[in-house]
């Protein structure tokens, strides 16, 4: 029985989901750094409270990843456009281990920001080259489905490893047990840059892109990529001002245990991988811009819905809106290269990104600021800069530049 039409069904079977080789590989990068760094990353904030760190520190932490996210979109998209995206990646998987290195290693809290100046290399300055390349590799009709693809190898190991990382905690303390778990990212990180070193393949030739100036490069940004990136702003803010509190505040106000907490997280990427299929061929048929709008909404209804939750069932309800979160997100990215340059796509998604992370630098700081006046009050407040986040996207971003 010959295979060659099974070989054929699975050509177009990959095809269809945009696994491009060097996707898979890229995809496959994704999901083994993920899986390490998901083990503790939910926990930080109470690794660093362990350290000594009070809530305001820790409130200076989420701004420091924010300013470091901001800081090195550019700077990455520049390093994946002149030395490539296979080299550059593999440079910053490295760089990463070292800062979950020193992380393992901190025996005060001030050494986690060291550790993080490494760490943000793999997060931030990769993602401008990993846009690049779905961008380069892949039609605009299958772009949706490749970011999709990515998203999904990227959390399904997250179903898992925050549960992990939670029984770590529960059995060994807060400090072992994390540093446990950061041994094992580094382990996985290795691999993963072992990974992309053997199997990607030669990139494909581009016009060397025209040096231009920043200001002058953001100025001849579509309008519609800057109208999205107004509304992402202030969507990410309603994020930024809770994200590092959410822990605190199922932990700490609502009495979850650490494992319990793992358990939730796990749900939020479930929810999430299950809507992230359907989500992306309904938005090839019917156009992104739906999508984004409700992802917008659930951004603004995830802080309100842990607030008002004062049990684990409660928390399960809240942190299925959470996952819910990521319907649009692979459409909004394929909107963001379908707007970009193609000869600087690199260069526009840091660019991007620079822009909407430095705009979000302070949230953190003042979500522990109003933290330290009711527990309650970030969440509150952020929902509503959320809503207005939503709302800004669907007036003013044309469907026809969305679709």
């Amino acid at each position: 029985m010959s295979l060659e039409p099974q070989n054929r069904g699975f050509a177009r079977l990959r095809e269809s989901l945009g696994l491009e080789r060097n996707i898979a590989v890229m995809s496959g990068a994704v999901f083994l750094v993920g899986a390490g760094e998901q083990l503790s990353l939910s926990f930080l904030p109470k690794y660093l409270e362990a350290l000594g760190a009070g809530t305001v520190a820790i409130g200076f932490f989420g701004s420091a990843r924010d300013f470091l996210d901001a800081s090195y979109q550019y700077p990455g998209g520049v390093i994946s456009d002149r030395i490539g995206t296979r080299r550059a990646l593999i440079l910053f998987s490295l760089t990463a281990a070292l800062g979950f290195a020193i992380y393992a290693m901190s025996g005060h809290w001030m050494m986690m920001f060291v550790g993080l100046t490494f760490v943000m290399a793999w997060s931030s300055m990769a993602s401008p080259g990993m846009f690049a390349m779905i961008a380069d590799r892949l039609p605009p009709n299958r772009r949706t489905m490749g970011f999709t693809i990515q998203s999904i190898l990227k959390r399904v190991p997250i179903i898992l490893s925050p549960a992990l990382g939670g029984v770590l905690i529960a059995r060994l303390g807060v400090i072992r047990g994390v540093r446990l778990a950061l041994v094992l990212t580094i382990a996985l990180t290795l691999i993963a840059a072992v990974i992309q070193w053997k199997f990607y393949f030669g990139e494909r030739t581009k016009d060397k892109p025209k040096k231009i100036k920043i200001l002058k490069q953001f100025r001849s940004m579509h309008t519609a990529l800057k109208r999205l990136l107004l509304s992402d702003i202030f969507v990410r803010i309603c994020e930024g001002m809770t994200d590092v509190f959410i822990v605190l505040y199922v932990i700490d106000v609502v009495g979850i245990s650490p494992a319990k907490f793992g358990i939730l997280v796990g749900i939020d990427k479930a929810t999430a991988i299950a809507v992230y299929l359907p989500a992306a061929r309904m938005a090839d048929r019917f156009g992104k811009k739906p999508f984004v709008i409700a992802t917008f909404i659930c951004f603004a209804l995830l802080p309100l819905a842990v607030v008002l939750s004062h049990s684990f069932t409660m928390l399960v309800l809240a942190f299925i809106v959470g996952g819910l979160r990521e319907t649009g997100e692979p459409s909004r990215k394929a909107i963001i290269v379908g707007l970009a340059d193609p000869t600087r796509r690199g260069r526009t998604v840091g660019l991007y990104y620079l822009v909407r992370s430095l705009s979000i630098t302070p949230a953190a700081v003042i979500g522990g600021l109003l933290w330290k006046l009711n527990p309650a009050l970030p969440f509150f407040i952020a929902c509503a800069i959320g809503l207005i986040g939503a709302a800004v996207f669907a007036v003013t971003v044309e469907r026809r530049y969305a679709g």
